[in-house]
């Protein structure tokens, strides 16, 4: 039996790896990670939604950890494991209980972002928890999500950051290199994006460290 980790990055299924999880890549398309769950499902014992994310309150900021108290889309609610959820706060000391807002498409304007946390109230934004509440439901297994920061509620992304992922959750790094050649002037916002993903995944890894393996699941030995 197996702890899920749902993640959209490949970065991030490498930590989650590290932590003794089973990570299933999203990749950015929503459909190929409800496939790949379903094709995990019956080894599954919990899943957590594990990555990083975009701030949608403005106090947050870049390598802020966040555990999710529940998890919206514009017409879902999903609650999170108490027991699981209580045991990463307690092991992460700095980290902030937040909603999370699940999304099917990239949050990454600065009036998408005020316009979601007006709408849902969630204080951080990705693209696969929703999916892991659903999955998690549907087959009655325990769910947490924890998050970090990577960009700042007052961030635009640039352009070239939100070229797709490959099926894989690499970056295709020459339609990256295409972006940045036909616009120059994105250079520097994308340095920015850069370094504050820097501090996401050095969080991220911190918090694997403090956790252990099976990242304080309380459902498996």
């Amino acid at each position: 039996m197996s702890i899920i980790a749902v993640v959209g990055l490949a970065r991030e299924a490498r930590i989650a790896k590290r932590a003794g999880l089973v990570p299933v890549i999203g990749g950015g398309d929503p459909q190929l990670l409800r496939q790949r769950l379903e094709a995990a499902a019956a080894d599954a014992t919990a899943v957590i939604s594990f990555g990083i994310a975009g701030a949608l309150a403005p106090l947050l900021d870049a390598g802020d950890v966040v555990i999710a108290t529940h998890v919206v889309t514009e017409s879902e609610h999903y609650q999170t494991d108490m027991r699981w959820s209580q045991i990463l706060r307690t092991k992460l000391e700095q980290a902030q209980s937040v909603g999370l807002v699940g999304v099917d498409a990239v949050v990454g304007h600065i009036l998408q972002k005020q316009s979601l946390f007006r709408i849902t109230g969630a204080h951080a934004v990705d693209m696969e928890s929703h999916i892991a509440a659903r999955f998690a439901r549907r087959h009655s297994l325990p769910f947490a999500a924890l998050r970090v920061i990577s960009d700042k509620s007052d961030h635009t992304l640039p352009p070239a950051a939100l070229e797709p992922l490959k099926p894989n959750g690499k970056p295709r790094l020459l339609a990256v290199l295409k972006s940045v050649v036909s616009d120059p002037s994105q250079v520097p916002e994308l340095i920015r994006t850069a370094g504050e993903a820097g501090k996401a995944f050095a969080a991220l890894l911190r918090c694997r460290n403090l956790l252990g393996i099976g990242l304080g699941c309380p459902y498996v030995r």
